[in-house]
């Protein structure tokens, strides 16, 4: 039997590296643990460097060792909890774009529609709108690529149109009515990302601000919008964090801070280590802590979301109002790695400031824990609170002595059920296709005139989408394979004009009109404008 000889250098590459690796571990955890725990990491380590010397030297097939690697790290990390992650060097820097308010690139939102990227809307003050990018242009062409049918990816997108600033991306764009291609030459600028989706006022006193994430400029964006309401007589401030998966610890601090009395407890944070252990507390006079507060929330509320909620709550700042949270009561450290990856490690976990910890369990295995949001619509959670049950060793109590629970999610201080009674499956085909999409920039693009010089005020109080932009829409459904329903079409069809016109509104307005619009339907924020006397009581308690 023959058999493959390596060369010295492939014998000597994995020993070197895992030897390299082994002793940088090992000498931090020299230092860091106990003796009977060093034996134990030692041991562990060698193992592995064992294995991984073999697989590269003797393994019947070549193998990617990094990719290997890079498989067992996230394995490993899954037999801790499920929020400690592995981004790999290639995600990292679009996954921390994502938090820190804004990035480097030309400045679209995109989609994309049978295999081509188009343009959705080019962003305010971004190189694409200063050069005239219009909502509908189609990108066929990057750097003299042909990027359309090509099976690209939202990623692969991202690749391409983003870039340093001040460097030059040249694309091909195809324009309705317009035979040629039109290129541009767009040079990349920074553009700012906003979590701050939409402020506007309600009636004479009531504030509405939406936050959809919390990244690293959106207290500044808060506080400016509380501002900007004040100034037009808010005296009441819904907050709305439904479906906010969270984002940095520190904004949300922060948020709290802006409604809470100096030397409030917001949150706290435990660990293994000391050094991880912290409070933190209110330590600056906020721009709103005077008037009710109502803060809306539901199962997709996660994170930094459930700090400012709990901080409220347990305070007695501000009346929650929806459904059960998420359930996220641990903090990640992010740490970068020598090849630009990054490790998300869970180091703590935060508690409320009434001590409830809110996270919930997740010892039986990630698939589980992912599949919690069925699991309660399975349960009846989302339609009643009674179908609800709290460990009473996890009852704990707000500064005025109202019961509240720990171990999983906040619980609102209102329940509103899920109101599933106007969508449907159809509708929601409708809106995981792009056909939704495509209508809307066909209408839009086709009726211009209808809307030159319509104010929002008008559009919101009388505008009507009608019949036959319905019947438009369901064609364009199935030119895109979306079967037309004539039951569930019956069932919906207020539902899906309420969502045109939100839609519809975002493209001719801004965020804050899609949310004016789409508000009108949400069970949570109506019933929301019904309980500002009980978050006034609430929040005259002492």
């Amino acid at each position: 039997m023959s058999q493959e000889k390596n060369t010295k250098t492939q014998i000597r590459l994995p020993i070197i590296l895992a030897l390299g690796i082994s002793a940088g571990i090992w000498i931090g955890a020299t230092f860091a643990e106990p003796k009977s725990d060093r034996n134990d990491l030692k041991s562990a380590i060698y193992k592995l460097q064992e294995i991984i010397t073999y697989i590269n030297r003797d393994y019947v097939d070549s193998v990617n060792t990094n990719e290997l690697v890079e498989f067992g790290i996230e394995k490993m990390l899954g037999k801790l909890d499920p929020h400690s992650s592995y981004i790999t060097a290639k995600d990292a820097t679009l996954a921390k774009s994502q938090l820190e308010g804004e990035f480097d690139g030309i400045g679209i939102e995109f989609g994309i529609l049978r295999d081509t990227i188009y343009v959705v809307s080019p962003l305010t003050g971004g190189p694409s709108e200063k050069l005239g990018l219009l909502p509908g242009d189609q990108i066929v062409t990057v750097d003299g690529k042909t990027v359309a049918g090509t099976g690209i990816t939202n990623r692969d997108v991202f690749d391409l149109l983003r870039g340093p600033k001040g460097s030059v991306v040249d694309i091909g764009i195809k324009r309705k009515n317009q035979k040629d291609l039109i290129d541009y030459a767009i040079t990349r600028d920074k553009i700012p990302q906003y979590s701050v989706n939409a402020s506007y006022m309600i009636n004479d006193e009531i504030g509405y601000i939406k936050i959809t994430r919390f990244a690293a400029n959106t207290h500044e964006e808060f506080r400016k919008s509380l501002q900007d309401l004040k100034g037009k007589g808010m005296r009441k401030l819904m907050l709305d964090l439904q479906g906010n998966p969270g984002g940095y610890m520190g904004a949300a601090i922060n948020i709290a801070d802006e409604i809470l009395a100096d030397n409030a407890v917001i949150v706290s944070q435990e660990g293994k280590l000391s050094r991880f252990n912290q409070t933190a507390t209110a330590m600056r006079p906020g721009a709103f802590e005077d008037g009710s507060v109502i803060v809306l929330i539901n199962e997709g509320s996660a994170s930094a979301s459930e700090i400012v909620a709990g901080a409220l709550q347990d305070n007695d700042r501000g009346l929650i109002v929806g459904r059960r949270s998420f359930g996220k009561g641990l903090v990640q450290m992010p740490i970068d790695l020598s090849d630009g990856a990054e490790l998300r490690l869970t180091i703590a976990r935060y508690y409320t400031p009434s001590g409830r910890s809110i996270q919930k369990p997740y010892g039986s295995g990630e698939d589980d824990y992912g599949m919690d949001y069925y699991n309660r619509l399975e349960h009846g959670e989302l339609f009643s609170a009674d179908s609800i049950v709290f460990d009473d060793s996890l009852k704990y109590e707000t500064v005025s002595g109202r019961t509240v629970y720990g171990g999983g999610g906040i619980m609102p201080d209102y329940f509103v059920p899920l109101d599933t009674t106007m969508s449907s499956p159809y509708v929601n085909r409708l809106f995981g296709s792009e056909a939704w999409r495509e209508f809307i920039l066909d209408y839009l693009d086709k009726n211009k005139k209808t809307y030159d010089g319509l104010s929002f005020a008008d559009y919101h109080a009388n505008y009507d989408v009608s019949d036959a932009m319905l019947n438009e829409l369901i064609k364009v459904g199935e030119k895109n394979d979306v079967k037309f329903n004539e039951k569930d079409f019956s069932k919906s069809k207020g539902y899906l004009k309420t969502l045109i016109k939100a839609h519809m509104a975002r493209n001719l307005y801004d965020d804050s009109a899609f949310y004016q619009v789409i508000n009108d339907i949400n069970e949570v924020y109506q019933q929301a404008l019904l309980l500002f006397d009980e978050a006034a009581r609430l929040a005259s308690i002492e």
